[in-house]
């Protein structure tokens, strides 16, 4: 048995060899045209665990036959970057590989800034994080941003097929046959992780013994035994939990019910529940707003529920409550009046509250002529009479803008309208 890993030895030592990012790595692509003219610039390679970033990097060292050396941002000391430096003074050139490169603390980027400057180091960061919230100014200015996509299940097959067959850095010696199950289970249960797509068929092709013809037959039950539970990937604490936190709420407010559920499974398998409910509160008012009113209370009734419950069961209660809310007539109209509102305020267009509108619930109030105008709206029919509620100089402004979605929402739009019609006649 070989020592090293087989996601190691597979890795790819030049950019032809590279699964995926076609986008990048293609006749044409940013990444290929570098190659081609023999231009390697510092870049940030960013996306999720086991897309090939560190693989790439060290593929496009050897593609241009320049030295390279991989650190580590956060275990590797500032004196093995000035080791590099020594040796890349030695060669007239290096690349410096440095894996969790949003973890660069402020002395080691001082240190390394100005070997980037003259181009001693060209740097190939390699992280799971947005550069764009995690990695300094002053690198990130430095560097090309490249961001790396999950693999297909396509494109980990290829990569599982060339292990199967490779001789010399592969499993070839072992004579596998791995059944289509086993390889479509491989594929989809890595959830885009071609490094754990690679550890797993490498542990079913030692662990499961050949028979009597040396022959190793991978099925489908060791492939899922193999897999465990990689099917799905989600750090609650990463950017990628964002980025399902926006798809759920970009779902809801698109009535997509079934996208909702989907990125709801997402968010119940992270175990946030937290997450879940402060993000479903939200959408209640402010996607649902006055369409469904009642959608409010009841998303915090099932948030509730769901934390009175826990884990397995909250998500019954979520279910239902994200359904209903993807199934709502949908209205912003409220909060988007409170924030042009706000918009005036802030921006000085308020004005003085109108005299009759003041407090005059003190002595000496009628004095100074505080709310002696004032008209007591429910001396009035249907409690309504016409009069200046908003300061002068901006009285005949309109925030609200009601919407014609749910029922409730159409009911106030006929009321306000008629109160507008009356004020103006």
């Amino acid at each position: 048995m070989k020592q090293q890993p087989l996601a190691f030895r597979m890795r790819p030592t030049n950019i032809d060899e590279i699964i995926g990012q076609k986008h990048l790595v293609s006749e044409g692509k940013t990444i290929r045209r570098m190659v081609q003219a023999n231009r390697l610039a510092s870049m940030i390679l960013f996306g999720p665990p086991g897309t090939g970033k560190t693989s790439m990097a060290m593929a496009l060292a050897k593609s241009l036959n320049l030295p390279y050396k991989l650190l580590n941002a956060v275990t590797d000391k500032k004196k093995d970057m000035e080791i590099a430096v020594e040796e890349a003074k030695m060669h007239g050139q290096m690349v410096l590989i440095l894996d969790e490169v949003h973890r660069l603390d402020k002395g080691k980027q001082d240190f390394l800034l100005p070997h980037l400057e003259t181009n001693l180091l060209t740097l190939i960061g390699c992280t799971t994080s947005n550069p764009y919230h995690s990695i300094n100014p002053a690198i990130r200015s430095r560097c090309h941003l490249f961001e790396l996509y999950r693999l297909s299940k396509d494109d980990i097959k290829e990569a599982l097929s060339r292990a199967i067959a490779d001789k010399k850095e592969g499993l070839a010696e072992l004579e596998l046959e791995v059944s289509q199950e086993a390889m479509d289970h491989f594929a989809q249960a890595a959830n885009g992780d071609l490094r754990a797509a690679l550890n797993g068929l490498e542990l079913a092709a030692y662990s499961t013994p050949a028979d009597q013809d040396g022959m190793v037959h991978i099925n489908l039950e060791s492939a899922e035994e193999c897999m465990q539970k990689k099917s799905f990937t989600h750090d609650k604490d990463g950017d990628a939990h964002y980025d399902v936190l926006s798809a759920f709420q970009k779902s809801i407010r698109g009535s997509d019910v079934n996208a909702s559920l989907h990125y709801l499974g997402r968010l119940i398998e992270a175990g946030d529940l937290d997450s879940i409910a402060r993000r479903l509160v939200v959408i209640a008012y402010e996607e649902i707003g006055l369409a469904n009113p009642q959608a409010g209370p009841r998303a915090i009734a099932a948030v509730e529920a769901a934390e009175r419950l826990g884990f397995p069961e909250a998500r019954i209660p979520l279910a239902v409550t994200v359904s209903e809310l993807a199934l709502s007539p949908k209205s912003n109209s409220a909060y988007k009046a409170l924030d042009e509102a706000l918009s005036d305020i802030r921006n000085g267009n308020s004005g003085e509250v109108p005299i009759h509108l003041k407090d005059s619930h003190y002595k000496g109030a009628k004095e100074l002529g505080r709310g002696i105008e004032y008209k007591y709206p429910h001396n009035y029919d249907n409690a309504w009479v016409n009069q200046q509620y908003l300061p002068d100089t901006i009285k005949d402004k309109k925030y609200y803008k009601p919407k014609n979605t749910g029922k409730f929402e159409q009911a106030m739009k006929q009321i306000y309208d008629k109160i507008n019609h009356q004020k103006n006649n």
